[in-house]
């Protein structure tokens, strides 16, 4: 008996991915005019490193996959988000740089909250991954209690919006958002907003645990979507800690590391590949790589900083030749740093690359004494085995003219 097919929306086809992956698409070039029009020049521009992965993972997981939900949440996440940072950047325009007649200013000022979206719909894909279904009755449950509360978010947030049209004049920051939402909430709605974002923490992180648990338990190819999707989030969390941490920092070498946000791009491009299947088992790679290069520049800028600190107030040089110093001797290590660590992380986490590499080098010290042809035929055969383990080799040696 053959298995009853995936049930499948009317609405979910690849003519709807299309006509949103265009709105998504319009509202992501809109926010650049917008952006500069309200003197947020990063706005705009900004927009397009966050939420183009998401955008085109999505469009094409809900195109070819239609009945999955995963490409859905994406796509739908990316289109909101855009349509808030859009909607800010009008009300900027409309309310703070004195153009408050402009048309449809106070529902732009409302419209500024749908950034919301994006956070409640992030951990849907933890519990869909990769198929877009539950797994079982209390996955399920929890799934209702989720979205409960994601409508009363969504319910608490726009009860404040209101004040967008009902205020006689409005006044909004510099995102766009209404200045009075800071401080309209009682005490009574502040504890049960409160309650709210708890259980919505805790039910993000539990399916978060049951995603790890899989990973443990699987076997094969689902153990390798797992680990892609686990990986993506490993990255999208360094990165946006490391935002968080260094964003507001003086030093202009540390606020490089802000830029950690677009790690948060990892999350679905991991979701994308773990999905399609496509280029599945080199995630042993990217781990090694992603680890490698972290611990370089960790290591990096720790010497860079102790360097810098030693020049500049240990030794009788001035903070420019201190600071050129330490950049020449942190350009001048990263090279053998990197071959050092990439070989210790193989070691771990990449092992049939790394025995690939031992076996190709053994082989070739071997070569520089052999002088036996049958010898080394012998020898090429057992390395090519052991490095790349082909179902068959042979050898085919030119004749002598």
């Amino acid at each position: 008996m053959e298995p009853a097919p995936a049930r499948r929306h009317r609405w979910a086809t690849p003519a709807t991915a299309a006509a949103l992956g265009i709105v998504t698409v319009v509202l992501l070039l809109a926010g650049v005019p917008l952006s500069v029009a309200a003197h947020q020049f990063v706005g705009g521009l900004g927009l397009f490193p966050l939420m183009a992965p998401f955008a085109v993972v999505g469009f094409i997981v809900a195109r070819r996959q239609p009945a999955n939900p995963i490409g859905w949440i994406m796509l739908a996440s990316a289109a909101t988000y855009s349509l808030s940072a859009d909607a800010g950047s009008y009300s900027v325009v409309a309310f703070r740089l004195g153009h408050p007649d402009l048309p449809l200013a106070r529902l732009a000022t409302a419209l500024t909250q749908c950034w919301i979206a994006l956070p409640l719909a992030l951990p849907l894909p933890m519990l869909l991954f990769p198929d877009g279904r539950v797994p079982s009755r209390f996955w399920r449950a929890t799934l209702w209690v989720y979205v409960v509360l994601c409508v009363g978010f969504v319910f608490g947030t726009a009860s404040k919006d209101v004040a967008a049209f009902t205020d006689r004049v409005v006044h909004v920051d510099s995102s766009g958002e209404l200045v009075s939402l800071s401080g309209s909430s009682h005490d009574s709605a502040a504890w049960i907003a409160a309650v709210l974002f708890v259980l919505f923490l805790v039910i993000g992180f539990s399916w978060v645990i049951r995603a790890v648990v899989s990973y443990r338990r699987a076997v094969g190819e689902r153990r390798q979507q797992l680990k892609w999707l686990m990986c993506g989030g490993a990255i999208a969390i360094v990165g946006f800690s490391l935002a968080l941490l260094f964003g507001a920092s003086h030093n202009e070498f540390l606020r490089l590391l802000s830029i950690g946000f677009i790690g948060v791009t990892a999350l679905p491009v991991s979701i994308g590949v773990g999905i399609l299947k496509y280029r599945l088992y080199e995630i042993d790679r990217v781990i090694s790589r992603t680890l490698s290069y972290a611990i370089v520049t960790g290591l990096l800028i720790g010497m860079y900083v102790g360097l810098v600190t030693f020049s500049t107030r240990a030794l009788p040089l001035s903070s420019p030749i201190g600071v050129a110093a330490s950049t020449l001797a942190a350009v001048a290590l990263f090279t053998p740093l990197r071959r050092r660590v990439q070989r210790t992380v193989d070691r771990r986490f990449n092992r049939t690359r790394y025995d690939a590499e031992i076996t190709v080098a053994t082989f070739s010290a071997s070569l520089r004494d052999a002088i036996d042809l049958n010898r080394i035929e012998r020898e090429l055969v057992g390395v090519v085995q052991r490095a790349i383990e082909p179902s068959h080799v042979s050898i085919w040696l030119r004749p002598e003219v």
